[in-house]
């Protein structure tokens, strides 16, 4: 039996516009993906067996809101990879749940993205093969098949392309409200801007994306960061609303994906822990972490 240690890192969108609605329901987007140093952490264990068996445990502060079972998306990736290789072994894989779920974190998709890349890498595989498998089991498991901590997505979130950063030397403050949210509830409220309005905002990405390569500081992108989607989240939502709200007075703040985790970005370490402290005190789950 080998064994494998993997950290699946959270992710936070620095950008997110919805382009356009696709004729198979799905929708067009303009986002930029940004890996943290908080996660998941993974223990994989292969051994040599005459049939393909995968086993899932649990542990941490977030076990509980997964299952152990053919429904995790752990699971699944294993078993699809498996699938693609045409590989027969014993997979035991332990996950210790540090992300909260329905959180806009990507925690089940960085466990599964996390897991493939690392099966790619065991086997000898290319992981752009397995680009369509990752994409199969979600639009962001196969942000974490890069090892890149910043990528810009378009497509469903799944054409992907690598942006530099010269300076990653920024706090981020995360704050949970305790706030389970539905994406695809999100996207059944959604409405499509108007096109001007649209291109306008995917001209603010660009001005980030070029920023991010030659180390201009947060001073200078922080105020370009958007999320269209808090259009459709905060109206419903008065919790996550509240926590951003609070925390735009104190720092470059935008909700991170469909929600409900808002973050923070801050040049100091000083100013970042000031800020977690008062979110502790309003009652919310907080982590200060970086790229």
């Amino acid at each position: 039996m080998t064994e494998y240690r993997l950290f699946c890192p959270a992710k936070i969108n620095l950008f997110l516009e919805v382009a356009a609605k696709r004729p198979d329901g799905y929708h067009e987007l303009a986002t930029l993906f940004a890996k943290l140093k908080f996660g998941d952490n993974m223990t994989l264990r292969l051994s040599p067996s005459e049939k393909t068996e995968i086993s899932i445990s649990l542990s941490g502060p977030y076990a509980a809101a997964v299952t152990a079972d053919e429904d995790n998306l752990v699971y699944k990736a294993a078993a699809r990879f498996f699938n693609f290789a045409g590989v027969v072994a014993r997979c035991e894989i332990e996950l210790e749940k540090n992300i909260p779920t329905g959180a806009g974190l990507g925690g089940g998709s960085s466990d599964a993205g996390t897991l493939l890349a690392e099966l790619c890498k065991i086997y000898n595989i290319d992981f752009k093969k397995i680009l369509p498998l990752a994409a199969g089991l979600g639009a962001d498991v196969p942000l974490f098949l890069y090892k890149e901590p910043v990528l810009r997505a378009a497509g469903i979130g799944d054409i992907l392309t690598p942006v530099s950063v010269k300076n990653n030397d920024f706090y981020v403050v995360l704050a949970f409200p305790r706030v389970h949210i539905s994406t695809k509830e999100i996207f059944k409220r959604l409405t499509l801007a108007p096109e001007r309005e649209i291109l306008t905002s995917i001209s603010n990405l660009d001005k980030i994306v070029n920023a991010l390569p030659i180390g201009k500081t947060l001073g200078y992108w922080g105020r370009f960061i958007f999320n269209r989607l808090e259009d459709f989240v905060f109206p419903y939502e008065k919790e996550v609303r509240d926590v951003k709200e609070f925390m735009q007075t104190r720092g470059y703040s935008m909700m991170s994906g469909s929600g409900s985790t808002v973050f923070s970005l801050f040049e100091s370490r000083d100013e970042a822990v000031k800020s977690a402290s008062e979110l502790k005190n309003k009652g919310c789950g907080v982590i200060i972490t970086q790229l």
